[in-house]
């Protein structure tokens, strides 16, 4: 089997209702103040801010903060030689493990508040957790011990094809032998 070759692949991207209306209300917000104050030249509130700060306000919430959270997202793929996981756009290229590294993995279900305080790349539980919505995801203990909580709505799914990878890397390194 090609290293290249992709026996599973996941996008998931934050598309949580009560996130977007977090999101609508801020941006909303902020462009009835920049309109009323910066275009209509009316003061927005008892005690305005300055116009820069309105403006400021604006392209933050406004505009950059929906579309950074429309953007983000969490890629998972299951290759050849490993699992490929991005963040995007934190990560610039995807960040792999090899099945080398890894030393055991199971499906399970997680607390994400509890266990690791919400989603994204998250810190908790003595282990990292890069998971976007949802409470399933596969937990990776590698060689090293260090443990990886990777978040999927394909648990299953990602197991098998973990397991597939692997068995044909076993079967390709028994046929070099």
């Amino acid at each position: 089997m090609d290293q290249k070759d992709v026996l599973f692949r996941e996008v998931q991207r934050f598309r949580q209702l009560w996130i977007w209306v977090f999101v609508i209300f801020l941006m909303g917000l902020s462009w009835y103040s920049f309109i009323q104050q910066i275009v209509s030249k009316i003061p927005f509130g008892t005690r305005p801010a300055p116009d820069l700060v309105v403006i400021g306000m604006w392209i933050l919430f406004g505009l950059a903060f929906p579309v950074m959270t429309y953007i983000v997202g969490l890629t998972t793929e299951v290759r050849g030689d490993g699992i490929y996981i991005r963040f995007i756009p934190f990560h610039r290229k995807f960040r792999t493990m090899p099945f080398e590294a890894i030393q055991t993995y199971e499906a399970r279900t997680y607390r994400p508040l509890r266990e690791y305080r919400g989603w994204g790349i998250r810190y908790g539980s003595g282990s990292k957790a890069y998971n976007v919505s949802g409470n399933r995801g596969v937990q990776l203990v590698l060689s090293s011990g260090r443990k990886i909580l990777l978040g999927s709505q394909k648990a299953e799914e990602l197991i098998i094809a973990i397991e597939k990878a692997k068995r044909k890397t076993h079967e390709g390194d028994k046929s070099q032998d």
